[in-house]
């Protein structure tokens, strides 16, 4: 299906007729889908047509490069840095500037768990208190990670700590692990990001792990383990960027102007996560809620002069 849409998009690039819609690309996490529908209105709002794309973190890299989907509202440094800084090199992407926010992926936990597991956030604690994170009849402590390319198996090896990673298929599933567990005060230790709606609702941190470093990827003598690769965190105070097909500034060209100054601070990621993974609103109403709150600030990104 998708090598089927390319050939149009070719077409329709070697023709010189370009009809289609805006397509916006949405991943598996709320902020990332309200925000992509937030970009929507607004382009609406300048007379475009908009249509959204669901798509993987792996497949959206395909999608931007080919014109098959146009813009990417949330680039994050420490799952999509790789791929994003090789296509803008290429020219198949553009980068279109950072958000306002600071972003950090990692180790999370609720702050409840450090009476079980003195020594917290410092990652050596884990060494000592890993079942206490274990399910069912093993004394390996769990860990749950979402549908993202991260290293926490080689991280696991390379710092020698007891646990087993489980892999959930969402975002969404994971809030709902976690919302179980601060419920009834279970142990609980998985993925989580900032800015996201945690910030604001759940008390918790972090695990510590050793700093971040460019060489914990490339260089095993680097670090505490001088056999083995990723024995380090992920990078702290990641950017967060916006993405866009490298037609599109030609093709839409007060959009790209409009997606240029969109820029969010991490309160404003964070409230469009929780009017849907606290609140219970769907993506669109969601949204407009967002609209609605902070119309102050996209106010001044509408501009005027490129109404069609």
């Amino acid at each position: 299906m998708i090598r089927i849409i390319v050939f149009f998009a070719f077409i329709g690039l070697a023709t010189g007729v370009w009809s289609a819609p805006i397509k916006i690309i949405t991943n598996n996490w709320s902020s990332q889908i309200v925000l992509s529908h937030v970009i929507g209105e607004l382009f609406k709002k300048q007379g475009y047509e908009v249509a959204y794309l669901e798509s993987s973190i792996v497949e959206q890299w395909g999608a931007l490069s080919h014109g098959v989907a146009h813009v990417q509202v949330e680039v994050w440094e420490g799952t999509m840095a790789t791929e994003f800084d090789r296509l803008v090199a290429a020219g198949r992407v553009v980068d279109m500037g950072l958000h306002d926010a600071k972003t950090r992926e990692d180790w999370w936990y609720p702050d409840y768990v450090e009476a079980a597991c003195p020594g917290l956030p410092d990652w050596k604690a884990l060494k000592k208190c890993s079942s206490y994170f274990s399910q069912g009849d093993s004394k390996k402590g769990v860990y749950l990670s979402g549908p993202w390319e991260k290293p926490d198996e080689a991280r696991i090896r390379a710092l020698q700590i007891d646990f087993e990673v489980k892999m959930l298929e969402s975002g969404d599933q994971l809030n709902k692990a976690l919302k179980a567990a601060v419920k009834t005060k279970q142990p609980i230790l998985l993925f989580n990001w900032t800015p996201n709606w945690v910030d604001s609702r759940i008390k918790g941190k972090f695990i510590e792990f050793p700093s971040y470093k460019p060489e914990c990827e490339t260089n095993p003598n680097w670090g505490i383990n001088k056999k083995f690769l990723y024995d380090c965190g992920n990078p702290k105070g990641g950017w967060l960027k916006k993405a866009t097909w490298s037609g599109f500034a030609k093709n839409w060209s007060c959009a790209d102007t409009l997606l240029r100054a969109f820029s969010l601070n991490n309160q404003q990621i964070a409230s469009a996560a929780a009017f849907v993974d606290v609140d219970g609103l769907s993506y669109k109403a969601a949204a407009n809620k967002w609209l609605t709150q902070y119309k102050k600030v996209w106010q001044g990104w509408v501009d005027e002069s490129c109404n069609r």
